[in-house]
């Protein structure tokens, strides 16, 4: 039996203990592509980012994301924890998942 060991999120932005406030979103993104590259070094197997829209999430657009992850990383497997389908096209969503695992075979 093989066992793996993943991590998923939704970018949370929770309030900050020292200041009570939350960190911006665009400090979140790049705090969490960080995660993702210490995830891959480390040996974690998966990493999985959920579709969110709400102000104490900063994941909107979870390809995006993934799609960056993917070319800082080297063997971590990638994939939405969610993506919110009745809000866009799940052709579109499949394609731009196609494409993405195009650029990172097997790891999408």
């Amino acid at each position: 039996m093989n066992v793996e060991l993943g991590i998923s999120t939704f970018g949370e932005t929770p309030p900050l203990e020292k200041t009570g406030k939350a960190i911006s979103h665009d400090e979140r993104i790049r705090n969490l592509i960080e995660e993702v590259e210490l995830a891959d070094q480390v040996g974690i197997d998966a990493y999985a980012i959920g579709e969110h829209h709400r102000k104490d999430f900063a994941v909107s657009a979870p390809e995006i994301i993934i799609a960056m992850a993917a070319a800082k990383t080297k063997q971590i497997h990638l994939s939405s924890a969610t993506t919110n389908l009745p809000t866009i096209d799940p052709i579109r969503v499949f394609e731009q998942y196609a494409t993405i695992d195009a650029m990172a075979p097997g790891r999408i």
